[in-house]
């Protein structure tokens, strides 16, 4: 059985709140977990002690068992100092989107157009 340590999402519409918690990785998201190790509350301020509270003594079960976090909750365990920080790439990450790249061209051509207009007068 593949076991994720994931976050489940509970809450009202625009009002998000997630567990944290121990699942088979074939389960849906909300759907049926094994433990719940935590929550996660993300409308709270990131310094604050109720915005992310988990059980670490279970948690370090977990993992030893071979659950595998996700990405988010990765980053909450780097943040405890349970798991160590890996590196993180995405070269793309500050590059313009294709509308974005398809306005800045239009802006240059109409200037090019305004300075050849007046170049003219």
């Amino acid at each position: 059985m593949a076991m994720k340590i994931r976050l489940a999402r509970g809450g009202s519409k625009k009002r998000p709140f997630y567990r944290v918690v121990a699942a088979d990785s074939r389960m849906a998201r909300d759907g049926r977990f094994i433990e719940k190790l935590g929550t996660y509350n993300p409308l709270l301020p990131k310094d604050s002690e109720e915005r992310v509270k988990l059980d670490m003594e279970r948690v370090q079960y977990w993992l030893g068992q071979g659950a595998q976090p996700t990405d988010r909750v990765a980053r909450f365990l780097e943040a405890a100092g349970v798991v160590a920080k890996k590196e993180r790439n995405n070269p793309k990450k500050g590059t313009p989107g294709k509308a974005a790249v398809d306005r800045a061209e239009a802006k240059a051509a109409k200037a090019a157009e305004a300075a050849e207009a007046a170049a003219e007068e």
